[in-house]
C-alpha cells in the first residue's frame, strides 16, 4: 500500500491466468506487474519510480502453491515468505522454508513473494543463496503461451534477461532429501536485513556440498573450489563425519574465495583490508562454518 495518491490516468489490470499477465505487459510495454509490492511499493513511497500502468499478479492461483515433478517441486512464483515458512513447506526445502521464516517482519512475509525476491534481485534477498545453492531454475512464461527454463543463477548474474511481456512463472528446485541450512547476520536485533548470508545443502547421492554466499556482493557467490575441498574430507559412509578443525578451515576458505585479499602492488607490498572488510569476512566465515557444521550433525 501507498500513502501517495496515484498518478492520473493510471491504469490497473487484474489477470487470472499466466498468459492473461503476459498479454497485459505485451499491450501495456510501459507496465509494471505487481505482486506482494513490497519494494516497488517502497519505491513509489519515495518517488524513484512512477508506473504508467500496474499489471497485478495477486489473483493469479496457478502461481500461488507447488506441485512434485519428476524429482522436482515446481514452485509457484506467487507463493508468500509466509508460506513458505509453514512446517509442510519446510519439510521439502528446509533452506529456503528457513530463508523465508528470516524475510522481514510478518507484514513483509504476508505479502512479499518468491518471484518478487528474484525479480527485484536485490542482493539482501535471503531466497536468493538458498536457490544459487540449490542450482535452482526458472520458468518463464512468455507471449503465446511459450514457457522457457533459465537457471536461476543465470539471471542473477544478467547472463540472461527476461524479455518484453515475460514472467516468471515457475522456479524448479530440485528435490536433494538432505540436510540444508541458512543462515544470515543482521546489522541489528530482530528481523532485518542481511548483511551476510550463507546457504549450504548437501547433496548425499554426489557426495557433494554445495554452498552459497549472499549479502555481500550484487549476486549470490559460489566457492566451488572450497565446496569440492570439504566434500573430500567428508566420511559420507560413517554419518558424515568431519573433524572440527575442517569445519574451521571450510569457513575460512569460503570467505576468502569471496572476499579475497587485494592484489600485490608493483613493489610486492600487500595492502591490509579495511577493519570493516575483514569484520564482514569473519563474519562469512563462522556463518559458513556454522552452518556446514549443522547441515553435517
Amino acid at each position: 500500500m501507498t500513502t501517495h495518491a496515484p498518478q492520473a490516468g493510471q491504469s490497473v489490470t487484474l489477470p487470472t491466468t499466466l498468459d492473461e499477465a503476459v498479454a497485459a505487459l505485451t499491450a501495456l510495454p510501459t507496465a509494471v506487474p505487481v505482486a506482494g509490492g513490497t519494494d516497488l511499493m517502497a519505491a513509489v513511497n519515495s518517488g524513484q519510480l512512477r508506473p504508467s500502468a500496474l499489471v497485478g499478479l495477486g489473483r493469479i492461483s496457478e502461481i500461488r502453491g507447488w506441485q512434485y515433478q519428476d524429482g522436482h517441486a515446481l514452485l509457484g512464483a506467487g507463493l508468500t515468505h509466509a508460506r513458505m515458512g509453514r512446517p509442510d513447506f519446510a519439510a521439502l526445502i528446509p533452506a529456503l522454508a528457513a530463508s523465508a521464516r528470516a524475510a522481514g517482519p510478518p507484514q513483509i512475509r504476508n505479502a512479499g513473494t518468491l518471484g518478487g525476491n528474484i525479480a527485484s534481485a536485490a542482493p539482501t534477498g535471503d531466497a536468493l543463496p538458498v536457490l544459487a545453492a540449490l542450482e535452482a531454475t526458472l520458468i518463464i512464461a512468455g507471449q503465446d503461451g511459450a514457457r522457457r527454463e533459465i537457471p536461476v543463477s543465470h539471471l542473477l548474474a544478467g547472463v540472461e534477461m527476461l524479455r518484453g511481456g515475460e514472467l516468471i512463472g515457475f522456479v524448479r528446485v530440485p528435490l536433494l532429501h538432505a540436510p540444508q541450512v541458512f543462515l544470515k547476520a543482521t546489522g541489528r536485533t530482530g528481523p532485518g536485513r542481511s548483511v551476510a548470508s550463507v546457504a549450504v545443502v548437501l547433496d548425499p547421492a554426489r557426495r557433494g556440498v554445495r554452498c552459497a554466499v549472499g549479502a555481500i556482493a550484487p549476486m549470490p557467490l559460489r566457492p566451488l573450489d572450497a565446496e569440492q575441498w570439504v566434500a573430500r574430507l567428508i566420511d559420507w559412509d560413517n554419518g558424515r563425519a568431519i573433524v572440527p578443525e575442517a569445519l574451521t578451515a571450510f569457513g575460512e576458505y569460503v570467505a576468502a574465495a569471496c572476499i579475497p585479499d587485494p592484489a600485490p602492488a608493483e613493489d610486492g607490498s600487500v595492502e591490509q583490508l579495511p577493519p570493516a572488510v575483514l569484520h564482514l569476512r569473519r563474519t562469512v566465515a563462522a556463518l559458513a562454518r556454522r552452518a556446514l557444521g549443522r547441515a553435517l550433525s
